[in-house]
């Protein structure tokens, strides 16, 4: 069942948001070659509770860190630990916030130092998917509408669009209903309308959209080895207009 939510509610999820959307903009700072991917996450940790909240995803499902770290190949979910980041790598921080009770959830994709032309590129082009989804968010369209976007500005530039991982409404619990796919046919699935809060998460390949679980049963790769990229922001409809949480 989908929960819209009143006026109220998306406030306090405004507030979560803008908590996770803050740390994200404290470590960027720090994203640097040398630095180990769970200094990061220690530091995320202390950001989020000195601003009142509470980690959204240590704990959640037996997750074992604040911060969700993917580099490269990986797409999601990678799990920080004593890994060093290097130059020219690409780096997917996913985060979460718990604040009175409401998640915040939003992801980007960082570059450490400088990196190829075609890594940049396709961190461009899944930002762009982000957008063309959010503008799809109206009253009277379908979340079928958000994904077809998607889909087809990624493939529009030979990315793959991965189907195992999606979006999801956000609200007292991190995964709601509805579910928010990448991908998708116009004009089909839940209408949208005013009170509807979700997060809209392009997960781009660089090559194919296919992706395997590596054996800590958490981190997703893509099959082929090549880079994907990650952006996310969590969004609500109320008075007929859009608000973007983590913006």
């Amino acid at each position: 069942m989908i929960h819209l939510k009143n006026k109220s509610e998306i406030e306090k999820l405004y507030r979560a948001g803008q908590i996770v959307k803050d740390t994200l903009f404290y470590i960027e700072d720090f994203i640097k070659s040398g630095i180990s991917t769970i200094e990061l996450d220690r530091l995320a940790e202390e950001f989020i509770v000195s601003n009142g909240a509470i980690p959204g995803f240590k704990g959640l499902y037996d997750y074992p860190a604040t911060l969700c770290i993917s580099i490269d190949d990986e797409v999601v979910h990678g799990i920080p630990g004593e890994r060093l980041l290097e130059k020219g790598q690409i780096v997917g921080i996913d985060v979460g916030s718990i604040y009175d009770g409401f998640y915040g959830d939003h992801a980007k994709t960082f570059i450490v130092e400088e990196t190829a032309p075609d890594k940049i590129k396709l961190l461009k082009v899944t930002k762009e998917c982000l957008m063309l989804g959010i503008e799809e968010v109206k009253i009277g369209n379908r979340i079928g509408d958000i994904g077809h976007v998607i889909q087809t500005h990624a493939e529009s530039n030979n990315y793959g669009v991965v189907r195992e991982l999606i979006g999801h409404g956000i609200g007292k619990k991190l995964h709601e209903e509805p579910q928010v796919p990448n991908f998708g046919v116009p004009n089909t699935g839940p209408l949208i309308e005013n009170g509807l809060c979700v997060a809209i998460e392009p997960m781009i390949n660089m090559g194919d959209y296919s992706v395997y679980i590596k054996e800590d049963n958490w981190t997703y790769c893509t099959t082929d080895g090549k880079p994907s990229a990650h952006f996310e922001h969590s969004i609500a409809i109320y008075d007929d207009k859009v608000k973007i949480l983590t913006a």
